[in-house]
């Protein structure tokens, strides 16, 4: 099969494009998929194209159409009868190697994130009034003030969950940018899609809008890219994106998002026989989901004594709803890479097992494995692949410090306490570099608008302008109706 990918607006035909393959087998079938590779000469001509048609006809949308407009899209990606979603549920197994019914149910639940009522409370969470990006608002202190956001933002895109790029896409949308975005190699597909989705819906939108490609590293083709944005809002390794803050002007404006670690608490009061089965049910899902791709899966659990469930118990309880799990949803088939990572942690857990009390569940043949440990231990990243250790402590804020160890690459904590427990602990994870405190089995579902990692997701991107109340004053100086 041949899929082509990507989108152009109508300022470079595809016939005038080089084109690269990308080629995906999974699941007994095979993928080749056609991104567009622009040279330097066509990469200003986009660039160009997409600020002037941003300027000329973005900025005049109101922000409630182009919410009007990502909410049709939304809902015709919802709809498991429109083409593109039918292809979508067929090809992003083959490109991603995850489970079919994964993948369904994934993208449902993401692409709900982006209806209207979302995306106005999207809106709400960074601006008091969002009418600011129509237009100069009345502000408290006097005067008026106005948000503009870049002529021109590029996304850089990682891969690692289908349709993580519609997240920023429709930031700058948001905020009246032309965008320009990078594909992933793991996943290319979704992004383009979109683009192509909101073009049927508002042909003139289509115009401030391109999805490319280029090889990450290639010096060429990121010196020209790199020079031509106003913002880059970029995600990926740590390496990555500090090879990339290092090829950029001064003068633009980056957004990185790198590698992170999420993690679980679990206070006894969560641990009755009543709560203790359903909690690890969530607990498990949110292992499962993607196969702890995204930065907001959880790596460690940490569980206090004292239950009614035992940390062992609860940990044994997590192992039987993984390996349900994995008979309903099969892991995806790792790299050569990616089974030595598990395999290597696997057997780093087998050799302190005989020295200290810790037990591992699951067979080396399994495609999950949950370790339990008695005793205190510091947070340290898995090997991902389903793979989670769960660590006894004897009070649960006692996992504070050793959560605090990897402040920088903190993220998502779910939480399962009393709620008083719930805001002492939150207090304090916030202060250890914790970003986000949700519920287990929504760890890998952000609310509307969350603040990633911590940042403003449209602030970041706007400048503002203000009109201070002396120059209004003085403008009246100069009205045809001044005495």
């Amino acid at each position: 099969m041949k899929e082509v990918a990507g989108y152009l607006p109508g300022c470079l035909s595809p016939a005038e494009v080089q084109w690269r393959t990308l080629s995906f087998s999974h699941h007994g079938q095979h993928l080749d998929v056609d991104v567009p590779n622009l040279n330097p000469a066509q990469i200003t001509l986009l660039s160009a194209h997409l600020r002037n048609h941003a300027r000329a006809y973005l900025t005049t949308l109101s922000v409630a159409k182009i919410v009007a407009i990502i909410d049709e899209a939304i809902a015709r990606l919802l709809d498991r009868s429109h083409p593109l979603r039918r292809k979508a549920e067929m090809l992003l197994p083959i490109v991603t190697g995850y489970d079919a019914e994964m993948i369904r149910l994934g993208l449902t639940g993401y692409l709900k994130t982006f209806r209207q009522p979302q995306l106005k409370r999207f809106l709400a969470e960074d601006f008091n009034d969002p009418q600011l990006l129509d237009d100069f608002q009345p502000r408290p202190n006097g005067g008026f003030a106005r948000a503009f956001g870049p002529d021109l933002l590029m996304h850089i895109w990682a891969g690692n969950v289908p349709g993580l790029p519609l997240w920023s896409m429709i930031c700058g949308l948001l905020v009246k940018a032309g965008s320009v975005g990078k594909l992933p190699g793991a996943e290319p597909l979704m992004a383009g899609w979109f683009a192509q989705l909101l073009t049927e819906i508002d042909p003139q939108l289509g115009e401030c809008l391109a999805v490319v490609w280029w090889k990450g590293g290639e010096a060429e083709a990121e010196k020209h890219w790199l020079t031509q944005p106003d913002v880059v809002m970029a995600y990926g390794g740590n390496a990555a994106l500090a090879a990339i803050k290092h090829q950029l002007p001064v003068t633009t404006r980056f957004l990185p998002h790198g590698h992170k670690i999420s993690v679980g608490l679990v206070a006894r009061s969560a641990l009755d026989t009543r709560q203790g089965v359903d909690l690890a049910q969530r607990a498990a899902y949110d292992v499962m989901r993607y196969d702890q791709a995204g930065c907001y899966s959880p790596q460690m659990l940490f569980v206090e004594r004292g239950g009614r469930i035992t940390p062992q118990e609860f940990a044994e309880y997590i192992a039987h709803e993984l390996r349900a799990l994995a008979r309903k949803y099969p892991r995806r088939v790792l790299s050569s890479a990616e089974v030595n990572s598990v395999a290597a942690w696997r057997s780093r857990e087998e050799i302190r097992a005989l020295q200290d009390d810790r037990i591992l569940f699951g067979e080396p043949t399994d495609s999950w494995s949950v370790v339990v440990v008695d005793g205190p231990e510091a947070l340290m990243p898995s090997a991902l692949g389903r793979t989670l250790k769960v660590v006894a402590v004897d009070e649960i804020e006692d996992a504070i410090a050793l959560i605090s160890q990897q402040k920088i690459y903190l993220q998502t904590a779910a939480v399962a306490a009393t709620p008083r427990e719930l805001f002492v602990l939150a207090a304090r994870l916030g202060q250890a570099g914790i970003t986000r405190i949700t519920a287990f089995g929504s760890m890998t579902s952000p609310a509307a608008g969350w603040h990633h990692d911590g940042r403003v997701s449209l602030l970041d991107l706007v400048t503002f302008t203000e009109i201070e109340a002396s120059a209004e004053t003085a403008a009246e100086r100069f009205a045809p109706y001044a005495d």
